[in-house]
């Protein structure tokens, strides 16, 4: 979990704000906020050498640049003389100090702030009298890897930004996914891979189209290095929202990835990384979005290039654009030829239900189900997520199946799988411990039909039995102390 004491101090941040900035504007000035001192802190061990190796590059007539990445020992640098700790002996001239800090920054940071509008509120809190106080609260907080891990900053940023939907009303689900449901995903993407994976020297690739905060990408990334220190997973993503978008680029940098590979806009509107193709992928689009103002930017796709292009199986209903991501990652999968892929989706039950028989979801269905794409299905536990408490399955993907699961899919009811958290976050009153994230994966890998209580927990299908008849999945509801008391039905429905 995140430091409480660290979290709930960034947080008082905003008893400063009150008065001068409604509620929900608050995550306009404490996250960049957050972001910079991060950075402050991280390169404040290389600072002097930075600044010294910068007079004599441009006293040779050199660009400096390349020596001062090296010096750094980062990919990025500040040229500034100041840092966060230097503004505070100047209270008169704060404003124009703090944007001076700001432009020493190398360009990939500079953008960081871009996308959280920094100036702007560096103006508004100089208007209301409060930037010297906001930069010294955040001057006095030490966020050097050292004492906050990276891992740790990923929950410290994940639990600002949900405080500051839930005081906006806005869906904090969207920006982020629980680690406990990113745990379970990577262990089922990774699961075969054990022995090609701790390979000295293995490069794999790994892509969200929509990354948010890059909560999966991190958590991916820790999980291979515990594996093999010496393997590299190379990150790639996209976001839409801005200042999401802004931390998770923050974060890369500081891991030392490439953040070219971090791509800012709409994924299904505009591909930000066109022609290419990745080992792994994981995402968690947003649940029952419509996509009605992109509709004509996919409809054209989908007629222009078909096949060739991410839509040709079809199109589902524009209320529900949750299939128009699963398409998109079939479309980036490498060639079975070339290695192949696999990748896992998080979807409610809309994919698997909705569309008749010859509708848009009902053609994509036969699509990955005729292509033996699908190897399994999750349904995991009600309450999983900060803002819905509907049922939710974790679709795995690959066209790199072993011949045991070729031609078959598994179902796995997981809704028994869940302790209670001792405090709900938003709609989140559930988890999974690392022992039920260890059984689920255990009861995937062994790919074996299943019986607990009585009831069916794992079972295998063929592909085409999706086509011909109703497949139901009984799916135990139970109480607190983990009885039974009731069974509801989750239907897979073929075409």
């Amino acid at each position: 979990m995140a430091d409480p004491n660290l979290s709930s101090f960034i947080w008082s941040v905003a008893d400063l704000l009150r008065g001068d900035y409604k509620q929900s504007e608050y995550g306009k000035v404490i996250l960049p906020f957050t972001v910079l001192r991060r950075l402050d802190c991280v390169l404040e061990p290389t600072k002097a050498a930075v600044l010294a190796e910068k007079k004599i590059r441009e006293t040779a007539g050199i660009n400096p640049e390349p020596f001062l990445l090296k010096k750094s020992g980062q990919l990025f640098f500040n040229t500034s003389p100041l840092d966060l700790k230097k503004l505070m002996g100047d209270q008169d001239h704060i404003g124009e100090n703090l944007r001076a800090y700001m432009q020493g920054f190398s360009p990939a940071v500079r953008d960081i702030f871009e996308r959280f509008d920094f100036h702007t509120q560096i103006d508004r809190l100089a208007k209301a009298g409060l930037l010297y106080l906001v930069t010294e609260k955040f001057a006095g907080i030490d966020l050097h890897p050292d004492a906050v891990s990276n891992s740790q900053m990923g929950l410290i940023f994940e639990e600002l930004i949900r405080k500051f939907a839930e005081l906006s009303n806005e869906t904090a689900g969207e920006h982020f996914t629980p680690r406990d449901v990113i745990r379970l995903m990577v262990n089922l993407i990774l699961i075969e891979d054990d022995e090609i994976l701790t390979r000295p020297g293995v490069v794999r690739s790994l892509y969200d189209p929509t990354a948010g905060t890059g909560g999966m990408l991190s958590l991916t990334e820790e999980h291979l290095a515990a594996m093999n220190p010496n393997a590299r997973l190379v990150l790639y993503g996209q976001e839409l929202n801005p200042e999401s978008y802004a931390i998770c680029k923050a974060d890369m940098l500081i891991k030392g990835q490439d953040i070219a590979n971090i791509i800012f806009g709409n994924t299904l509107s505009a591909d930000g990384l066109p022609g290419k193709r990745f080992d792994y992928m994981l995402s968690n689009p947003p649940f029952g979005v419509e996509w009605k103002k992109i509709e004509r930017d996919i409809r054209k796709e989908a007629e222009e290039k078909g096949y060739s292009g991410r839509f040709g199986p079809g199109l589902p209903r524009v209320s529900d654009g949750s299939l128009l991501f699963l398409l998109h990652l079939v479309s980036k999968m490498r060639p079975a030829k070339d290695g192949g892929s696999r990748f896992g989706i998080v979807l409610n039950g809309s994919p698997l239900f909705t569309g008749g028989a010859g509708s848009g979801e009902s053609e994509i269905r036969r699509y990955v189900l005729e292509n033996d794409l699908v190897e399994a299905i999750i349904g995991l536990p009600t309450d999983m997520f900060y803002n819905t408490g509907i049922s939710t399955y974790v679709w795995i993907v690959t066209n790199r199946k072993s011949p045991v699961r070729r031609g078959k899919v598994q179902l796995i009811d997981a809704g028994g799988f869940w302790q209670k958290m001792r405090k709900s976050l938003g709609s989140k009153r559930k988890e999974l411990s690392a022992e039920q994230i260890e059984d689920i994966t255990r009861i995937f890998g062994e790919f074996g039909e299943v019986t607990r209580d009585g009831v069916p927990v794992c079972r295998i299908f063929r592909n085409e039995d999706f086509g011909y008849r109703t497949i139901t999945v009984e799916r135990p509801e139970r109480d607190e102390k983990g009885n039974m008391v009731l069974y509801d039905r989750a239907y897979i429905r073929g075409q």
